[in-house]
């Protein structure tokens, strides 16, 4: 964990931490406050991203709102949902996806199919009435809802619409819109082999036409229930012998490998820092999957 006590912002809040506690204690209590704006920066982490931060005393709300509310709706969450949530790291779900290619394809004897889709600007399209609507139905104490309606209205990318990349209660958030989804693919399309991960999911089967037929469904319920469009360029229905690009892996029948701009983008970050954090990093994540050639390029050793 990165430790965070010498960020100037965090040390400005502590020299007078008993008092400015207090004082955010009684705006609660009085509902008086209002959560405040943001500083916006920019990071590549591959691809460009906008992060917002909040101010210490809201970023320290946004922990006690995520440590109360998490372990609820967690239970609600259907177990093939792998992003933002304790002991779903992107590993387990890349485990998941091999596990399903067994079985589907009857240990390798039979073709298997796999529709891969992408959100379209997941989180700028989070409906800020939408989420509040679902949050009614499993809270039921208003003061807890107000609080909720102040955080998620603290940010918009349009009007109604967009949660803020930087916030702890963005990923509960995210994960709670789209449990919607998960539960209609899972028991209204009754759909064996699904995984999602943030905004990508994947369902295998054994027969086109059928995934075919679920594509559009889901494509229709993400509009109508949820105001969320698929990306239209990011959606294939390929063999998994041909290879499906998922979690920065190739994935083929018996391994996997680094996705091209994965690999390329290791290479470049380990030729500009040294750092052993950095290598570990790497390390680790060579290690669900088939690297040796690489790992011997770059003379890595476990």
């Amino acid at each position: 964990m990165i430790d965070k006590s010498n960020k100037f912002d965090v040390q400005e809040f502590s020299l007078n931490l008993m008092n400015n506690i207090l004082l955010f204690r009684d705006e609660l209590v009085h509902y008086s406050y209002n959560h405040s704006g943001y500083k916006a920066f920019s990071i590549s982490d591959p691809k460009p991203r906008r992060i917002h931060k909040a101010l210490v005393r809201d970023r320290l709300l946004h922990h006690a709102i995520y440590r109360i509310l998490y372990p609820f709706f967690d239970r609600t969450f259907i177990t093939d949902s792998y992003s933002c949530r304790i002991g779903k790291a992107s590993y387990k779900a890349l485990g998941r996806f091999r596990t399903f290619v067994y079985k589907v394809s009857e240990n390798h004897k039979k073709t298997v199919w796999i529709l891969k889709c992408d959100i379209r600007k997941f989180f700028d399209n989070i409906d800020h009435k939408i989420l509040i609507d679902i949050l009614n139905r499993y809270i039921s104490d208003q003061d807890i809802i107000w609080l909720l309606e102040n955080v998620i209205h603290s940010f918009s990318k349009t009007p109604g619409k967009g949660l803020p990349l930087g916030n702890l209660t963005s990923q509960l958030f995210v994960n709670i819109y789209m449990n919607e989804f998960d539960q209609f693919v899972k028991h209204g399309l009754k759909v064996k082999h699904y995984i999602r991960y943030a905004d990508d999911f994947v369902i295998l089967s054994q027969d086109k036409s059928w995934l075919d037929e679920r594509l559009f469904k889901m494509g229709d319920f993400l509009q109508e229930k949820l105001k969320l469009d698929l990306h239209p360029d990011k959606i294939s229905i390929r063999t998994i012998s041909s290879g499906v690009d998922f979690l920065g892996w190739v994935h083929f029948p018996k391994h996997r490998v680094l996705r091209t701009s994965t690999r390329k983008r290791m290479i470049r970050r380990l030729a500009e820092s040294s750092k052993p954090e950095t290598l570990n990093s790497y390390l680790g994540l060579l290690k669900h999957g088939n690297t040796y050639k690489i790992r011997k390029s770059l003379k890595l050793k476990d």
